[in-house]
């Protein structure tokens, strides 16, 4: 069954098993203002995972519909990245993963970087949109822990947290135009744009 469908299908019956006590509120009517009390973010939405799945696209598909890992495009080296930017132990040269394999993972490590960018966050007021966009950032950079954003987001220094994400365009010491694109993508999301 195609990925998407069943991780969906997952997060409606995770949802089912859990109901929220508070109802959805709003977008915040601006930055400046905190968004409304919600109960601490653990899953990223459908909007999130579309952003994600834009810029990590799921590249280098072979003839046999397998996908093979490429060196990071800002290194031309490690790390290397396959399916829907995965990287880490036992991803290198020659690496080759089904459709399958690709869309496990990308479910796994959403699970794992928003569950980070929810420990990072602790009890801070976010929106779904915010979240998102952190856990996006987060996936990209592996920065949530370290990140000025997080600082300014958890002190409710929205507008200030939001100009932050445009700083994270490097990659390998260049300016790297698909990041700041997906930055400006980020910062819009988390605005609610």
């Amino acid at each position: 069954m195609e990925f998407s469908l069943d991780f969906f299908d997952a997060l409606r019956r995770m949802k089912a098993r859990k109901p929220d006590p508070v109802p959805a509120s709003p977008a915040p009517a601006s930055l400046t203002e905190p968004p409304p009390a919600e109960p601490a973010k653990d899953t990223i939405s459908p909007a999130g995972i579309a952003l994600i799945k834009r810029f990590e696209g799921c590249a280098r598909q072979r003839a046999d519909g397998r996908f093979e890992a490429y060196p990071d495009p800002g290194t031309g080296a490690a790390p290397w990245t396959i399916g829907w930017g995965a990287t880490g132990k036992g991803i290198g040269p020659g690496t080759v993963w089904s459709q399958d394999q690709c869309d496990a993972r990308l479910e796994a490590d959403l699970a794992r970087y928003a569950r980070d960018v929810s420990r990072a966050l602790g009890r801070a007021p976010t929106s779904q949109h915010q979240f998102d966009a952190l856990v996006s950032f987060h996936y990209n950079t592996g920065a949530i822990a370290r990140a000025s954003l997080t600082r300014l987001h958890k002190a409710g220094e929205y507008a200030a947290a939001a100009a932050e994400f445009g700083k994270w365009v490097h990659a390998g010491g260049r300016r790297m135009t698909g990041l700041v694109r997906r930055r400006a993508a980020e910062a819009s999301l988390y605005r609610g744009e």
